[in-house]
């Protein structure tokens, strides 16, 4: 079955990670971003994760693995070298939560895509767990064609977006604005910093039912 992409936001959401090595330090450092609430299980973790737990960033338990561990998490990460430990976190698992065992994709229900950002604009790549490393090498080539630019462009969409709800009620012109503000003339002005005649062409589209006066 195919699965559902989608983007979670996480904020004071539980997330439990089991392991404290380089596996569970690399998932931690992007879920830190979240502002989830993070607990990490594990005997012993890595200084960086040590660093991050005495910053108060997340809660480390001391300790093996237990199934009450899991109680109430939202997401829980299965990063430990042990299959046998990882088996058993995700035979702890209730049906609503979601899991990723590091080394086991068939018994995980979602994955972690390779992933960079711009700003608003955020670019996944994902294999479904067949090839994490397929999907970093097409991240990286996707990072070097969407630079600084684009994070410039998606803010100038933002505010647009936000001055054509406030301006215009016809539901087809709005549409007509939108689609128009895609047109490469609108990226073209933003990476050249032309932010004046940029705004007069945005207003063009807002006075003229969503149309150029004539073809950019």
């Amino acid at each position: 079955m195919k699965s559902y992409p989608i983007t979670l936001k996480l904020r004071s959401q539980k997330i439990v990670i089991v392991g404290g090595g380089v596996i569970a330090e690399r998932k931690l450092r992007k879920l830190l971003e979240t502002g989830a609430i993070i607990t990490l299980i594990s005997p012993e973790i890595t200084d960086l994760i040590s660093t991050f737990v005495s910053e108060g960033k997340l809660t480390w338990k001391n300790k093996n693995f237990s199934k009450d561990d899991l109680t109430n998490a939202f997401i829980i990460i299965a990063a430990t070298n042990s299959r046998e430990v990882n088996q058993q976190v995700y035979e702890a698992c209730n049906q609503t939560q979601l899991i990723n065992v590091v080394d086991n994709p068939a018994l995980s229900n979602f994955f972690v895509p390779s992933t960079f950002r711009r700003g608003k604009l955020e670019i996944s790549v994902s294999t479904s767990g067949a090839s994490p490393g397929l999907s970093k090498k097409i991240v990286e080539q996707l990072y070097t064609q969407f630079d600084d630019s684009y994070e410039w462009y998606l803010d100038f969409l933002a505010d647009a977006r936000s001055i054509i709800q406030e301006r215009i009620t016809e539901p087809k012109t709005r549409y007509r604005i939108q689609r128009n503000l895609l047109e490469p003339i609108f990226y073209e002005l933003t990476r050249s910093q032309s932010v004046e005649e940029r705004r007069e062409l945005l207003e063009e589209l807002l006075t003229n039912d969503g149309e150029f006066s004539r073809k950019p």
